[in-house]
């Protein structure tokens, strides 16, 4: 699976922004979508994930109530919309995929796209 991130950009505190993750190949509902975040100088942590029918969610808690994963099979693409950023949310936003169950961890993924920067003004 090929993973191509895009969507990011600079943005005021407050402000929107929708990532999208387009997904090579033919079993994209077979996997387990997550998005995870770097910020400078910090690990990578994990942000929000999706199962492969998109029946199951979960978030960090820091971004519960502003940001939604979603996504559509029949694009191969999964999408992270981001509401009421801060500044903290600032990094490289990159998505992954996993085969087999959802996992919050980075290393449990298989695929990972190039990231794409959220920079976010105060």
């Amino acid at each position: 699976v090929q993973l191509q991130a895009s969507g990011g950009g600079l943005v005021q505190a407050g402000g929107s922004l929708r990532l999208s993750c387009a997904a090579s190949g033919r079993t994209f509902s077979s996997y387990n979508m997550g998005w995870f975040r770097q910020a400078p100088g910090k690990e990578r942590e994990f942000v929000a994930r999706i199962s492969g029918s998109g029946g199951i969610t979960y978030y960090r808690d820091s971004v519960k109530g502003r940001f939604t994963i979603s996504r559509d099979n029949a694009k191969n693409t999964v999408y992270l919309q981001m509401n009421s950023l801060k500044p903290e949310d600032t990094a490289v936003y990159y998505c992954a995929a996993r085969y087999y169950s959802g996992s919050a961890r980075s290393r449990d993924y298989d695929f990972w796209g190039q990231g794409t920067l959220v920079t976010v003004s105060s």
